[in-house]
């Protein structure tokens, strides 16, 4: 089956030309809601448009088994790091802790107007404008 014009293929994975629509940002409190770390929660270190991914704090661990390198200073053993997951499986936490879905909303009129995050559940506003 050929593969579709928008994925190409390079090295390992495949690379879409596409990015993906993405309402979740870095440093935001998530709470996972599907998978195996189901309904833990944590902050976002990394967000993958392309893929279509998310690194949360804490969340879908793995173990990395490294070589030690003397001269690099990298200890040998088992490291466990954070693996990416998909965006679709969390959700954004407000203040109060409650998950729920993006929107936004204009603010102020003319040319001070600007597009702010909203929680859908609250109508809270999920970042202050510095």
């Amino acid at each position: 089956m050929p593969r579709p014009k928008a994925m190409m293929k390079r090295g390992k994975h495949v690379v879409r030309s596409k990015r993906y629509k993405v309402r979740i940002k870095k440093d935001d409190q998530v709470k996972v809601i599907a998978g195996r770390d189901k309904d833990k929660t944590g902050r976002v270190l990394e967000v993958d448009r392309v893929r279509g991914t998310v690194l949360v704090e804490g969340v879908s661990m793995i173990k990395r088994h490294t070589r030690p390198n003397p001269g690099k200073q990298i200890k040998g053993g088992i490291a466990e790091k954070e693996s990416h997951i998909a965006i679709s499986n969390v959700m954004v936490l407000t203040s109060g802790g409650q998950a729920s879905r993006v929107g936004y909303k204009v603010e102020g009129t003319g040319a001070a107007a600007h597009r702010v995050r909203i929680a859908k559940k609250t109508g809270e506003v999920l970042e202050k404008r510095a």
